[in-house]
This record gives C-alpha cells, structure tokens and sequence, in this order.
C-alpha cells in the first residue's frame, strides 16, 4: 500500500483535476469534446479504424492507471480524474446538454 506524505494544504485529486479541465486547458485546447476528435482523427488515421472522442478519453485513462501501477504519482490519478470529467463533458457535448 502506497502512504501519501504532504505537509502542503491539502487538495483531493479531483479538485486539482477540476481546476484543469475547466480552467486554462478549457481555455488552451477549447472543450474537450473538439480537442479529444481532433485527436481522434488522427489516431483513426494511425490505426485505420474509427476512434471517437470518447474513446480516446477512455484510452488516456487507461494509460493513467497503466502508469500508477507502475509506481505511484499524484499526478496519475489527477490525470485519472481529469479524463474521467472530460469523458462525461463529451457525453454532454455530444447530447446537446453542455455548450462550447
């Protein structure tokens, strides 16, 4: 088991994740429903097969807990967070429900 150690104030992994995803990320790559197709495009390209958005949120997840398996850091399970709230925004995007 992994002890997390901080003499910092103390921040959960979603608030930090929050703060990113929509704060000056939101603002540097427009919402992430567009920056997760333009990846996805590519990656279809890459691959051959269609990838949605959500997909590649899906995969980044993945490759979050890939990486904390490997050893522990915060940053993985901000990043974990983070993907988890893009791919519920795409869902929103997608249905209509949350505007650029």
């Amino acid at each position: 088991m992994t002890t997390i150690v901080t003499t910092e104030p103390f921040t959960t992994a979603l608030d930090e994740a929050k703060s990113l995803v929509y704060g000056n990320r939101n603002k540097d790559y427009g919402h992430p429903a567009e920056d997760m197709k333009r990846t996805a495009q590519m990656w279809s390209a890459v691959l051959g097969t269609e990838v949605s958005a959500l997909q590649v949120a899906l995969c980044m997840a993945c490759v979050k807990i890939s990486r904390e398996m490997n050893a522990h850091k915060q940053d993985n399970l901000v990043d974990l967070a983070g993907y988890a709230e893009v791919a519920s925004r795409i869902m929103r995007y997608e249905q209509g429900i949350e505007p650029n």
